[in-house]
């Protein structure tokens, strides 16, 4: 089975990221990094947590938006609008950013997506279109409605998303210096590719450990293959690493820049997402506790200095009800 294609082809540059977060930034501030005592106490080591929980959207992905669409309103080009499939998080960001450079938003998620994550799309002006079993087959309705429509279609790996999302890289590894390892969820990439971007051009040698489900295991399957692997299902509660089929240009990137990636089931996902409540008050999607499922499953880091990055907390209510209640 063949993996899609996407447009990024080299990591982005200090330089490209440095201007990527001036563009951020004119529209939310950086979100903070916090040494959290009481996960340290349970993990046996220093546990800095990346709170991307904290955008304007509650999740990471808005930075790849906000900077992929500063761009597109400026470009000789401009289009009507954009076009894109999502789980949620990623079209929150399109539709965010949209909406302040006066441009159309269609989205497409697949049939039972999060209540929630679909209304917060809405809220932010999204034409939303529920359609398909899963993202894969959400993914391609939305590029044929991108050329129905007249739309620019924008994948999960656009370069300048993936610039846009570093800038929280850029945030982190300035202000926790000397972390031995960092901990981040992967759905499309764009997240652990923009970690590797940032710790290659800062020249540091953390170890950088990708994160997938049990249920949704296509990058962890490709890395140990070293190819792209598809899988028939992404079966998991954590909606944000419900992905099959791996994006080539990120499953490169990650071959060659990530120390490990590990799987984590959703029992263990669940559990972290207890844990972060009861040790932060911080409230967790599934995608954004299992970094932190990863860190505490991991023998082999020792009492190394560890960073984990909470990539979102968009979860529907009574998901979360059942998770905090086992």
């Amino acid at each position: 089975m063949t993996a899609r294609r996407e447009a990024v082809s080299a990591p982005p540059s200090l330089a490209e990221i440095e201007a990527a977060a001036r563009r951020v930034y004119a529209a939310m501030p950086p979100t903070p990094q916090v040494a959290w005592p009481l996960l340290g106490r349970r993990a046996g080591a220093e546990v800095w947590v990346k709170h991307e929980n904290h955008t304007p959207t509650g999740a990471f992905k808005v930075r790849g938006g906000l900077n992929l669409l500063a761009q597109l309103a400026q470009s000789p080009d401009r289009p009507a609008g954009v076009c894109s499939a999502t789980r949620g998080n990623h079209g929150q960001s399109l539709a965010f950013a949209s909406a302040r450079h006066g441009l159309a938003c269609t989205i497409v998620v697949p049939l039972g997506n999060s209540k929630s994550k679909n209304a917060a799309m809405r809220a932010y002006g999204a034409d939303l279109v529920e359609h398909g079993r899963d993202f894969d087959e959400a993914r391609v309705h939305a590029h044929a409605l991108a050329r129905e429509k007249g739309l620019a279609f924008v994948g999960p790996f656009e370069p300048p998303l993936v610039a846009g999302v570093a800038t929280y890289a850029l945030e982190l590894f300035r202000a926790a210096e000397g972390l031995d390892r960092v901990y981040v969820p992967i759905g499309c990439g764009s997240g652990i590719c923009g970690l590797i971007a940032v710790r290659d051009a800062l020249g540091l040698a953390t170890k950088i450990v990708g994160v997938v489900s049990t249920g949704a295991n296509a990058y962890a399957q490709s890395f140990r293959a070293g190819r792209a692997i598809e899988t028939s299902a992404a079966n998991t509660m954590a909606d944000g690493m419900a992905v099959r089929v791996p994006v080539p240009a990120a499953l490169d990137m990650i071959l060659r820049g990530a120390h490990d990636v590990v799987e984590v089931d959703d029992d263990s996902i669940q559990a972290a997402m207890r844990v972060l409540f009861d040790d932060t008050h911080q409230v967790a999607e599934g995608a954004g506790a299992a970094s932190l499922a990863a860190l505490l499953a991991d023998r082999d880091r020792g009492r190394e200095r560890c960073a984990v990055v909470l990539s979102g907390g968009n979860v529907d209510r009574d998901v979360y009800a059942k998770a905090i209640a086992a």
